[in-house]
């Protein structure tokens, strides 16, 4: 019967039907040369790997030996399935505890011994540099080489990393280094080389989450002055009484006192005059630090600095930030120094990033609930991998409570009974916050617990590694939900003295806006068939149900339209976020088409002396004149150096101003009745007709004043100065959303209020 549903699924085109019968075609195949295989010395099988080919088999089979060999562990046939589904460019989707950072590194092995150069897209530094030392000895005896990219890495290291087959690397460090080199004046410089395969770790990760937020690279100047003034003023704000938050937590109004007390403090102005516009958006501003964003839920402050905390691994979201003046808002709102700000010079989604690759692959736990944006952004389709042993985790209904309070006192008394039995437990909340009140909670109940979550991120290896020990009882955001394995026992107790308690016990204080996050919190028990547990609390009041629960009393409410209404929550704030994220795709699509015209020029530019052949045809008669003095190289040199400097200056200024035009066009659009998507094109495209046709003028301009020696060209005298550094950081969209975005928000408001039962 299964195979019939899963042909009707293939026929519909569902995600995650690839048929996998051609790959397990192969398994024979592939165990039956592995006789063959043991008998050769190392050095015949790295030989014996050169001559490989194209052949699948002989590929998975040599893996399978070097991981063997090399780590004393033989594949399963369902890591070599996930292996060669890799290798044939998709996106295999295996469950917690299968082995996919070894089908990973046989697939990445597998390319590089068919002559591709492949980067291996971690989500973050340490799992980058773990996954590569640790696949390295496989990597070895294959003859593959290896290497790894981390925010530390200086760039000889860097270049020397990419010049292997195999590199791992944080995606944003592969993003930062592609934006580095766009701004290179000399093809000497040149770090990143060429793209060729993608292998996405965490692919639903990288790909969705993380694709709306972009890589930025900046112009470094002096940190600005942080506004402490509105900062005091919105500080003595009261909400209800000055400000009102709307119900989705996404922005915030001044009431008619508010604005009084405002315009007071400012020294009697009126806000909404137009001398005054500029003063009323930096109170906003202030007023949405202050009200929108939380402390220990949205951000924490460690080191006197602001860092945001990314809500879908609940880890602190290394070089990330919000736009400068919300930034610098909430630095100021907490009384900390402002930090470096300075001009974009450009930026780079994890679309484009992807988009560049000539193969895309990866490995994922849970992709088959994002298989449409796969498709649709990505061109990605997904091979679900079955699991070597069958799951046999008991996940239980969801208990709905009426209010947070008595949710809170039966998950205390949940743990408690699971607790004495000596069961390991695993409790998952939405934030830092949440995570400490909950173990206060359980302390002053007599439930000892260890609490992981961004404030101490760095002992996550330590406490993961204990989480199921007897009686441990662990409380996390969501970092404990990707990239790691929960060993029953821990490190030093015994596996079957916790699976005869039922294995590990996975709490969820709350459902996730993601059903796919609370896919990943479950899975932390049940690894390779081990018996473990599951169970979701939610109330009422929670955040992501209070807009489309019906009301309810009691206290435990097994109602099914109220359970009902949960799943449905989830649902509705899944399909607003895609068309985010489509809205976004589609802003950002013309300008992608718009960079590669740039690139396309600046690399002609950057390999040829393109720009002196423009430049003798504008100003013959100052060409002539630098002749007699200054040899042809020195004067190729010059004149790239003047070009690519105007082009770069007039694409971050083109930048800036689809930046300005997209934050206020569907205001104009609006106003003028058409189609704000429409409106942002008519406008791009008539800013950029004359982007590089003006840069040429600038060149020639600039060649005709700019002092040119035998040393090259002094641009500096004219005042034509890059910037003195360059640093990268990943600016976290405003989250609030821009006027489209709360307008989608209010309709499936409405949606709610129609199909709520």
């Amino acid at each position: 019967m299964s195979g019939i549903r899963d042909r009707v699924r293939r026929l519909l085109q569902r995600p995650g039907t690839v048929d996998l019968a051609p790959f397990e075609k192969l398994l024979a195949q592939i165990e039956a040369r592995e006789q063959g295989l043991r008998a050769l010395s190392d050095a015949e099988l790295t030989a014996a790997a050169a001559r490989a080919g194209r052949d699948d088999a002989e590929i998975c089979a040599l893996g399978r030996e070097a991981a063997r060999r090399a780590l004393g562990e033989r594949p399963y046939d369902v890591q070599v399935l996930g292996t060669l589904a890799m290798m044939s460019g998709f996106v295999a989707e295996m469950a917690t505890g299968e082995g996919k950072t070894l089908s990973g590194a046989l697939a990445a092995a597998g390319y590089a011994l068919r002559g591709r150069s492949v980067q291996v897209m971690a989500v973050n530094d340490y799992l980058a540099r773990r996954d590569a030392e640790w696949m390295r000895p496989v990597y070895d005896l294959l003859g593959v080489s290896v290497g790894w990219i981390d925010q530390g890495s200086a760039t000889p290291e860097r270049r020397r990393a990419y010049a292997a087959q195999v590199t791992y690397a944080p995606v944003s460090e592969l993003g930062f280094d592609v934006l580095r080199d766009r701004l290179r004046t000399d093809i000497a410089d040149l770090v990143a080389g060429d793209p060729d395969v993608a292998l996405i770790d965490e692919a639903d990760s990288v790909l969705v989450d993380e694709a709306r937020v972009p890589l930025v690279l900046a112009g470094a100047t002096e940190g600005a002055d942080v506004d402490r003034d509105m900062a005091r003023i919105v500080a003595r704000l009261r909400p209800g009484r000055h400000y009102e938050v709307d119900d989705d937590a996404r922005n915030v109004y001044l009431t008619s006192a508010g604005t009084r007390a405002a315009e007071l403090a400012l020294g009697g102005i009126d806000l909404y005059t137009s001398e005054h516009a500029d003063t009323l958006t930096r109170l906003n501003v202030a007023l949405h630090a202050r009200a929108l964003l939380a402390r220990d839920v949205d951000y924490i402050v460690r080191d006197g600095e602001v860092h945001l905390i990314n809500e879908s691994r609940g880890r602190v979201a290394q070089l990330q930030r919000w736009p400068d003046g919300l930034h610098g808002a909430v630095e100021a709102k907490e009384g900390l120094a402002a930090s470096e700000s300075g001009e974009i010079l450009d930026s780079l989604t994890i679309q484009s990033l992807v988009g560049r690759y000539q193969t895309a692959c990866g490995m994922t736990g849970t992709a088959v609930a994002v298989g449409e944006q796969l498709r649709e952004f990505y061109g990605l389709e997904i091979a679900v991998i079955p699991p070597n042993r069958p799951c046999v985790r008991a996940d239980e209904p969801d208990r709905l409570y009426a209010s947070i309070k008595r949710k809170e006192k039966a998950i205390i008394g949940e743990v408690a009974a699971a607790h004495a039995t000596g069961r390991p437990i695993l409790i998952g909340t939405l934030d830092v916050a949440e995570s400490e009140r909950l173990a206060g909670a359980l302390g002053r109940a007599g439930l000892p617990c260890v609490v992981l979550n961004a404030k101490n991120d760095a002992q996550e290896a330590t406490i993961v590694a204990e989480a199921g020990a007897y009686g441990a009882i662990t409380v996390s955001t969501q970092m404990a939900g990707r990239g790691t394995d929960i060993r029953l026992g821990g490190t030093q107790g015994d596996q079957d003295q916790i699976a005869a308690l039922g294995g590990l016990y996975v709490i969820g204080t709350s459902r996730h806006e993601s059903s796919r996050l609370d896919h990943q919190l479950r899975g932390r028990a049940g690894r390779q068939g081990d018996p473990g547990g599951s169970v979701f609390f939610a109330s009422m009041e929670d955040e992501l149900i209070t807009a489309y629960a019906p009301d309810a009393a009691g206290d435990q409410i097994p109602d099914a339209k109220a359970q009902w209404s949960l799943g449905h929550a989830q649902r509705v704030a899944e399909g607003v976020n895609l068309e985010i994220h489509r809205n976004t795709w589609r802003y950002n699509k013309l300008i992608e088409d718009q960079r590669r015209i740039v690139l396309a020029h600046r690399d002609q530019v950057l390999r040829t002396d393109a720009s002196l052949s423009a430049l003798a045809a504008r100003c013959p008669r100052r060409l002539e004149e630098l002749r007699a003095d200054v040899p042809a190289s020195v004067l190729v040199s010059a004149a790239r150096q003047i070009e690519l400097f105007h082009v770069d200056r007039g694409w971050a200024e083109h930048l800036g101003f689809l930046a300005d035009l997209r934050e206020g066009i569907h205001l104009r659009a609006l106003a003028r009745g058409v189609n704000p998507l429409d409106e942002f094109h008519r406008e791009a495209i008539r800013a950029f007709a004359s982007l590089l046709e003006e840069a040429a003028a600038q060149s020639a301009e600039t060649f005709l004043a700019v002092p040119i020696t035998a040393q090259g060209a002094d641009l500096e005298a004219l005042g034509l100065k890059r910037p003195s550094a360059t640093w990268t950081y990943l600016v976290q969209d405003n989250p609030f959303g821009s006027d489209l975005d709360r307008a989608l928000r209010s309709i499936a408001g409405r949606v709610r209020k129609i199909t709520r039962p």
